[in-house]
């Protein structure tokens, strides 16, 4: 574990690093500031995120960060290189990733096709290793609270690494949930019993895992195009579009026509067997009871072996449910405020830090 001490790095090293964060230096944006591409003396390339002056939600993210990169260890999770605080400056140096985000190349029509099977399931496999080390391996009982195709960085060999952990909750040992009426997270990642009922655990992130996981199959976003500026119908919108693609996605299983949902970009070159059990992985992960949900070390098996697979149940967000949801639970004007993230946010991605009625 690394001390505060051997974190602190000089501004004025940072801004030799980024050409004073110079504009071509940028690689991306969101609501609590930009990030850049440096180099240090040494010749270390890294991602310098700083947070904007003005952002409260900002200080609180670099808390949050600083008290769990620092502590965490694994070969799927970034790695803080180290932290300015000067002249009410707020920044975090991580390593670079040569391949920006996960979401860059999955969803860009010509990008994707750099994704072949092998590093798809690569991919799929990093994710799940880092989610078991946070939930069950590491000295912490850790919630990321924000899984996601952008929150998911690449190396060079495109190996995955789970990043911001800014909005990421503590556990105790023992503790199974937690009940918040600030949801923080992104719409179509969430769990439905978090954002329906601010109910959260580590299940919440298998959900999330299992969204990610028929993301990179089938190369599609689990929801549709939407703006930003929905009140109290925006939890109904953006759970109607994800679950139009559990929807298409259950359907096409229980028929026998799961091949269909695979990205077409990946041709024939592609072992079936595999990819039908990480779809029905990804399925059992979005299952509507987080008990039915598996633990990130039983997904890590199921990927690794040949173990008989559980049945599976209806996936969740049921207009039903999202009805009476909608109705009963959203009584006002909803304020949103965006986090930081490794590029711009698309049109059709909603993160949310904080979910509060004005």
């Amino acid at each position: 574990m690394q001390s505060f001490g051997s974190l602190l790095l000089d501004l004025s090293t940072l801004r030799t690093a980024t050409y004073d964060f110079s504009e071509h230096k940028r690689l991306g944006e969101g609501g609590f500031g930009v990030v850049y591409k440096g180099d240090l003396p040494e010749g270390q390339e890294i991602a310098v995120k700083r947070l904007a002056k003005t952002s409260r939600q900002g200080l609180e993210e670099l808390k949050t960060e600083l008290l769990l990169v620092a502590k965490l260890n694994h070969n799927n999770l970034v790695r803080l290189i180290g932290v300015c605080l000067e002249e009410n400056e707020k920044i975090l140096v991580y390593e670079y990733m040569p391949n920006r985000s996960l979401d860059t190349i999955l969803f860009d029509a010509e990008k994707i096709k750099e994704l072949d099977w092998g590093q798809r399931f690569k991919i799929i496999n990093g994710i799940a290793r880092g989610l078991q080390y946070l939930h069950e391996d590491s000295q912490l009982k850790i919630v990321h609270r924000d899984l996601k195709a952008s929150n998911v960085l690449l190396d060079s060999a495109y190996n995955p690494k789970i990043s911001d952990f800014g909005l990421a909750k503590i556990f105790e040992r023992d503790q199974s949930q937690v009940i918040t009426h600030r949801i923080a997270g992104t719409y179509g990642y969430m769990s439905p019993e978090y954002a329906m009922r601010g109910q959260y655990s580590i299940k919440s992130d298998v959900f999330s895992f299992g969204v990610l996981v028929l993301e990179i199959i089938t190369g599609r976003r689990n929801f549709g195009s939407y703006g930003s500026d929905h009140d109290v119908d925006l939890i109904y919108v953006v759970s109607t579009w994800t679950q139009l693609f559990y929807t298409e996605t259950w359907e096409h299983w229980t028929k026998g026509e799961a091949m269909e949902l695979i990205d077409p970009s990946l041709g024939s070159h592609y072992p079936v067997d595999k990819v039908l059990k990480c779809i029905h992985i990804g399925l059992l992960c979005v299952q509507p009871k987080p008990a039915d949900r598996p633990l990130m070390s039983a997904v890590n098996v199921m990927l690794s072996s040949t173990v008989c697979l559980p049945s599976l149940s209806r996936p969740a967000f049921w207009f039903h449910e999202i009805g009476a949801t909608a109705s009963s639970d959203v009584n006002s004007e909803w304020n949103l405020h965006y986090p930081l993230n490794s590029r711009k946010t698309s049109q059709n991605e909603a993160p949310i830090t904080e979910l509060e009625p004005r």
